[in-house]
């Protein structure tokens, strides 16, 4: 393929749900790739009055590099920082019932995104499109379904006031002051697993 053809197949196929892409960085990618010998010219062609355009094919090195890095992205797990783990990190500094207000509008958000995709995947279940190809949507839905239970047992659990901490983290938004050790002890029931250097760290940085 030329670049441009790359580019419309990455877009028919919707691969910028799945993988990070930036189209306007295409043509440089193209270019580092047959710098070091992952693709090679195949062709120059034209067509009518359009400028001429470079066919490249994939060499030997680059279908055993492509080889090594789809396997290695399967077999091995690495640890992705997601945004919601980073919020889910700072929790404590919105008071509970924000926390609630917003964890709701966020379940009603992958509610909706459940629907949609599982309309979407049903329509090309319809028109014949293998399920090979829409594998990575299926996967999507395996998380987002994984996500929303979360959610839902995490509001539940800060609105029946059985999620451990929730009483200390209430009190510390109503009156201001920082929990002391003392406090996280009592609220689970035995030793703060922190130490008060730590905890003391924790309240210099807040």
């Amino acid at each position: 393929m030329h670049p441009y053809e790359m580019s419309s197949t990455l877009r028919e196929r919707a691969k910028e749900a799945s993988i990070k892409l930036n189209y306007g960085s295409l043509y440089s990618v193209v270019d580092t790739l047959l710098r070091h010998g992952l693709i090679e010219v195949h062709d120059v062609v034209r067509q009518g009055r359009r400028p001429e355009r470079t066919v490249y094919d994939v060499t030997d090195t680059g279908r055993t590099e492509y080889v090594d890095w789809l396997s290695e992205l399967l077999a091995i797990p690495v640890k992705e920082f997601t945004q919601f783990e980073a919020a889910l990190s700072l929790l404590p500094s919105l008071s509970p019932d924000d926390v609630v207000t917003l964890l709701k509008v966020r379940r009603t958000r992958l509610e909706g995104e459940i629907v949609g995709t599982d309309a979407v995947m049903e329509q090309m279940a319809k028109q014949g499109l293998p399920y090979l190809f829409v594998i990575e949507a299926d996967y999507l839905q395996g998380l987002r379904r994984a996500e929303l239970a979360f959610v839902v047992r995490l509001i539940q659990q800060i609105e029946d006031g059985s999620l451990e901490g929730v009483d200390v983290w209430r009190r510390a938004h109503e009156t201001g002051d920082i929990p002391s050790e003392a406090d996280w002890q009592r609220a689970v029931g035995g030793q703060w697993p922190w130490t008060g250097e730590e905890v003391s760290s924790l309240r210099s940085v807040d």
